[in-house]
């Protein structure tokens, strides 16, 4: 699979099972779509469909299925998307999660605060993850 040797970082820090969708969504889209960002995107899609960025990788979701209402809409939505974070979880789930990254005031958070909270709390981690590849 030549997907599988320029895996995006947080996809290399993450469990077997997501690098193989990645990688194998990643291929059959570049088949299709030709070697850009279309191809990408749809392999991206494909993880967040069973997993969730929580931090600087990728873990099993607790439920498959579309992590926000961009992933539900198709295509052809407007909507924003959570960037990996499963904003259709409970938000026990997300203050878990918000726990695990250390959010500041989370205990007061609603459920969209949490997940825009834990959203830049994992663009933070995979930034300082990328740093310290670079200076080893």
């Amino acid at each position: 699979m030549p997907a599988r040797e320029n895996l995006p970082s947080t996809i290399r820090r993450s469990p077997r099972k997501a690098q193989d969708t990645y990688a194998a969504t990643l291929d059959s889209a570049t088949e299709q779509y030709g070697d850009g960002e279309q191809a990408h995107r749809t392999a991206l899609s494909a993880l967040k469909h069973s997993f969730e960025k929580v931090g600087d990788h990728w873990e099993p979701k607790e439920r498959r299925g579309p992590s926000d209402a961009q992933a539900a809409g198709g295509v052809d939505t407007d909507r924003p998307t959570a960037g990996g974070v499963d904003a259709n979880a409970s938000k026990k789930h997300l203050l878990d999660v918000a726990r695990r990254l250390d959010v500041p005031g989370r205990s007061r958070m609603t459920k969209a605060e949490l997940v825009t909270a834990i959203g830049k709390a994992n663009a933070a981690a995979s930034r300082r993850s990328l740093e310290a590849e670079r200076r080893s």
